[in-house]
């Protein structure tokens, strides 16, 4: 029996992309093989079964979504719990205060850590300080110097796509530390047999062809292109409709710029994959993205996808082939391959098509049986020697 503390802020299944990538792990333990200790900050009283304990939190100003565990206030508590459950291996879901509490406990004991890269966090930095544009540069710096302290103490760090790969190798992550590991992909759940034309009319309230955008609406999302895009509808006369379901803190400015949108808040899988099945296109602006599970999603659904030319999303898509990419910002250039699909029926079957069979290489249990023998491997092996002379 392997023993493994796994470390988050958030824990609700549904709260993000992330939080569903860890979920996809943890309803998979084999608790005749794993005993797993969650310790987190957000999340449900009890998580499979598991010896549970959430760590005090506190909202982050600059994102309502978001708040962070603050170790420091439960440091006597951590320690005797982790004391008596005695770990073989630590998995840290993100580097913040309680991912470098994790990771400090880790170095101290002697115990390999594995991460998964979840968020393009030096991405994030220019919309949160899009006010004050003199501190982009500073917090950038402050950013991959923090990144480069934690995951080079990491024995082993999945990374989604290779292009992120390059980019963690590039500002100095070391490449042995880093292992591409995709996401998966649930294709009962998210297939095209949900297409419901009544559905979809019902929402729409007409039987024009319908544009989908699927994310949490915060800014850090790149919304200001999507209402640009909406703009830019709007001005060539193109009655398409575009619906837009996620929620956040920039939903409110959103529907007040995009009054013709349909925003139909959070949904849960169940309806979010009917949505995607019977919606026409699916657009994607943003770069922030590591993965981009909506953009899979909408794939495996059948959904020809147009997207940014940038971030995590941008390695799952070939451009004229699987759908199509776009300079991040330039709206017009997303409306003209919108409409190049929407008014094409051969187009559209043919990104259709080549989407679905892009999708049938990602399985979940495949990438899930991945990670538990990784994990079975570094409880047997000692901790690397490159681990204690990183800093």
């Amino acid at each position: 029996m392997k023993k493994v503390a796994f470390f988050s802020e958030i824990l609700f299944e549904d709260f993000d992309g992330a939080s569903r990538t860890m979920y996809q792990i943890i309803n998979r333990i084999d608790p005749n093989s794993f005993s797993y200790l969650f310790i987190y900050g957000k999340g449900p009283s009890q998580i499979a079964g598991c010896q549970s304990y959430q760590v005090p939190t506190f909202k982050i100003p600059i994102n309502d979504d978001y708040s962070f565990a603050v170790p420091q206030l439960a440091k006597g508590k951590l320690e005797e719990i982790l004391q008596e459950f005695q770990p073989d291996v630590i998995h840290i879901a993100t580097p913040s205060l309680l991912g470098f509490y994790a990771l400090k406990y880790a170095k101290r004991k002697g115990i390999p850590v594995i991460s998964i890269y979840h968020t393009h966090f030096i991405s994030y930095i220019a919309y949160y300080f899009r006010n004050f544009t003199s501190l982009i540069k500073p917090a950038e710096n402050w950013m991959r110097k923090a990144m480069l302290k934690f995951y080079n103490n990491c024995q082993k760090v999945y990374v989604p796509a290779n292009n992120i790969i390059k980019e963690l190798e590039d500002i100095g992550i070391q490449s042995e530390r880093l292992t591409l590991w995709q996401r998966g992909i649930d294709v009962k759940l998210f297939n095209p047999r949900k297409r419901c034309e009544t559905y979809i009319q019902a929402i729409s309230g007409n039987k024009r062809k319908n544009i989908l955008f699927a994310s949490r609406l915060v800014w850090e999302k790149n919304i200001q292109t999507l209402i640009e895009i909406y703009k830019q509808l709007e001005a060539e006369g193109l009655e398409y409709n575009l619906i837009v379901a996620g929620d956040g803190t920039a939903k409110e400015e959103a529907m007040q710029l995009m009054p013709k949108a349909i925003f139909l808040g959070k949904l849960d899988h169940t309806e979010l994959s009917r949505l995607y099945a019977s919606a026409d296109a699916f657009v994607f602006t943003s770069t922030s993205e590591t993965y981009g599970n909506v953009v899979i999603e909408a794939m495996a659904s059948g959904l020809p996808c147009v997207i940014a030319n940038g971030g995590g999303s941008a390695s799952l898509v070939e451009h004229g082939h699987t759908g199509f990419k776009c300079m991040p910002n330039n709206a017009k250039e997303y409306v003209y391959f919108l409409h190049k699909i929407l008014s094409d029926d051969k187009l559209h079957e043919q990104i259709r098509a080549a989407g679905m069979d892009y999708i049938k290489q990602l399985d979940w249990s495949a990438l899930a049986d991945t990670y538990f023998e990784d994990v079975y491997e570094l409880a047997e092996e000692p901790i690397y020697d490159l681990a204690l002379v990183a800093q």
